[in-house]
């Protein structure tokens, strides 16, 4: 199976995926059956199987908010769902870590880069924040900013102007996203995001 699509079955992909799980990630990676409704949620979501996602409440003009414990395998699921995607729902993972790096380097510019959509990547105008809330408050030359807030923000005016999808992957329960980052962005991702979550008892994997 060189590029999976509708035309094969859930178990047939996931099967598949669990291969490309072991080249990506060696031998030690496996897929549990326990997680097997997340990962065909995903799957539908991916391949854009319309009925299955309308069997799960599952909106394919939004985009994935992927919430679940530390090592339950949000990172490695969402980078094998990049096998998945067709050229134009290609996206681009980036830690919400090296953004606030970026920050302390380059100052607010680096929110303009991720809000726009035009990146460095020629498909990264859809990005996948992975691990949302790791990131600090930060200053850049004595001024505070919470960065990943003003970039949330900005990207929800994205979405809503043209129709651009973006991705989160997070530790964060819905109160603890609006603590950190306000009731307004919390807003804004039910407006912009499907959430798929793994159980709070979910094992760590690692």
């Amino acid at each position: 199976m060189n590029n999976p699509t509708q035309t094969y079955t859930y178990p047939e992909v996931t099967q598949w995926l669990q291969k490309k799980g072991l080249d990506l990630y060696g031998s030690k990676f496996k897929i549990l059956e326990p997680d097997y409704p997340i990962i065909h949620k995903l799957i539908a979501y991916f391949l854009k199987d319309e009925p299955t996602c309308h069997q799960y409440g599952i909106d394919l003009t939004k985009g994935i908010l992927f919430a679940g414990p530390i090592g339950s395998g949000k990172t490695a699921l969402m980078n094998l769902m990049k096998c998945l995607t067709s050229a134009e729902h290609k996206f681009y993972i980036k830690p919400c870590r090296d953004i606030s790096f970026e920050f302390i380097q380059d100052g607010y510019q680096i929110i303009h880069k991720y809000s726009i959509g035009k990146l460095y990547h020629a498909e990264a105008k859809l990005i996948c924040f992975d691990d949302l809330g790791v990131e600090n408050n930060l200053k850049y030359y004595g001024n505070e900013c919470n960065v990943m807030a003003e970039i949330l923000l900005s990207r929800y005016d994205l979405f809503i102007s043209k129709k651009i999808q973006t991705h989160i992957t997070t530790n964060l329960s819905a109160s603890e996203i609006e603590t950190i980052y306000g009731n307004r962005v919390r807003s804004r991702l039910r407006a912009m995001f499907n959430l798929i979550a793994f159980d709070k008892s979910t094992p760590d994997k690692r």
